[in-house]
């Protein structure tokens, strides 16, 4: 005789509930919506840079008026490859260059306006800041990405819907057919009104369309449907961080007033519960990006050089980002020469020295196979004979969706058990940290999950503490 265990179905990014579904069936179906390939892919990368640079980092603004003189625009030493060699050292593996912001000047020699590196003096007005860095990213193996700012304050046609999303397809459209591969395009949902008193009605189906036509592995952000923006700029992850959540993409048709319905905004903490899940009408992967400046405002001010973030806040800014389910979009935005000011450069790569050498080598021995675990179930993990740890990292298998609702983590000392750290989610990655200690071994307990928890990774390590 021979018996096989049934075939389980997984839902792709997306899963709508049938209708008279109970609560239990709906919880059963949002534990089995998965990531599509670009979305795992983009989780993989943990840590990604934003560089915000424009007309702005010369007029020492944070929000230009669309009026501004291209000839501002004069970065004396520009340098592409610095961005890009610095970021590596930080451990980054994509950058995302604000190709327009909302003053509406661009940084590559468009078509579609006047207001561009074309009438500044810089590189005579031959130079393209969006091939030079794209290029630098091919370079030296960086993924690359751009925000293409959606409200536009020097655009004529802004208001005219019509007339102003053909505008805004045909920037699009440039960015991502003359620079090579695309991984990511940020879009936000920025809006203001025009110069004659109407809004601008965004043809987001539209925008959407254009990206996935002519760089179908790209993720798109905030107003895309691939990456949620987590509610907030400073560096933090919900404690209860869900991907597989009852919140729709705001592009989609109907998402605002779906989520209306179910009192959601980007803000909300609760974006999963069961609770939520039994009142929804469906499901989707739509995983959190942390985006959180390394200085006070997002673009460059000499002022602001005594205001860089300390190491021990990026540390903590790392745990609260990367360690709660979230992927960390960090902005290090040059300054007027065109380069990644040295304080910056200095902090970044001390927080890439600092991940490679107290989060590489994990203290656990036999973590060796992936732990299919049912609700209440615990499982034991030795540490290397002599250690002392104080974080516990916990991965779910996120290819098998995300199930896990509570966990506990004990440690054993002197032969008895103690109760070191407690938490809820913790999909792709969950960093857990508590008072230094020598454990002989770590227990996990999954005391509440939905179907079957895949528990695909547990380390722990001893993470040095920063002396300021």
């Amino acid at each position: 005789m021979s018996c096989t265990q049934p075939k389980q179905r997984y839902y792709t990014q997306h899963v709508t509930f049938p209708e008279g579904a109970t609560a239990e069936q709906k919880i059963d179906m949002a534990a089995h919506v998965v990531p599509s390939d670009k979305q795992f892919a983009w989780q993989e990368l943990e840590l990604t840079a934003f560089i915000h640079f424009g007309i702005n980092t010369f007029t020492d603004s944070e929000w230009g008026s669309g009026t501004e003189d291209p000839a501002l625009f004069n970065p004396t030493a520009l340098d592409c490859e610095q961005w890009v060699t610095t970021l590596k050292k930080g451990g980054f593996k994509m950058v995302i260059l604000t190709a327009k912001h909302h003053d509406g000047f661009c940084l590559w020699p468009t078509e579609t306006t006047e207001h561009s590196v074309v009438h500044s003096p810089w590189r005579e007005g031959k130079g393209d800041v969006v091939r030079e860095l794209s290029e630098a990213c091919r370079k030296h193996d960086m993924k690359f990405g751009f925000y293409l700012s959606p409200w536009d304050r020097n655009a004529a046609s802004y208001g005219d819907s019509p007339a102003y999303n053909k505008f805004f397809i045909a920037q699009l459209t440039e960015l991502l057919t003359n620079y090579g591969r695309v991984d990511e395009v940020w879009l936000d949902g920025a809006c203001g009104e025009g110069p004659n008193g109407k809004r601008q009605e965004y043809d987001w189906e539209s925008i959407l369309a254009t990206i996935n036509t002519l760089q179908p592995h790209a993720v798109t952000a905030i107003m895309g449907d691939d990456v949620r923006w987590v509610g907030n700029e400073g560096g933090r992850g919900r404690e209860t961080e869900w991907s597989a959540t009852p919140y729709t993409p705001k592009s989609h048709v109907g998402g605002s007033e779906a989520n209306a319905a179910l009192g959601l905004e980007e803000m909300s903490s609760d974006l999963g519960s069961r609770e939520l899940v039994a009142r929804a009408e469906g499901a989707y992967w739509y995983p959190s990006e942390v985006d959180v400046s390394i200085r006070p405002g997002w673009f460059y001010h000499d002022y602001e050089d005594d205001s860089v973030r300390s190491l021990a806040n990026l540390v903590d800014i790392y745990y609260t980002s990367v360690g709660r389910n979230s992927v960390l979009l960090l902005n290090i935005p040059p300054d007027r020469r065109g380069l990644i000011h040295e304080i910056d450069a200095e902090r970044i790569e001390a927080l890439g020295n600092y991940i490679a050498e107290n989060f590489t080598h994990s203290k656990v021995t036999d973590m060796s196979e992936t732990w299919h675990a049912e609700a209440g179930d615990c499982r034991e993990y030795t540490i290397e004979a002599g250690q002392r740890i104080n974080t516990v990292l916990i991965q779910e298998d996120i290819r098998r969706g995300q199930r896990v609702e509570r966990f506990t983590v004990e440690t054993l000392v002197d032969s008895e058990w103690h109760t070191v750290a407690e938490g809820t989610t913790i999909g792709y990655k969950r960093l857990l940290k508590f008072e230094e200690c020598a454990a002989e071994r770590i227990r996990i307990t999954i005391n509440e999950c939905r179907a079957t928890a895949n528990i695909s990774n547990v380390a722990a390590y001893c993470a040095k503490e920063i002396a300021e």
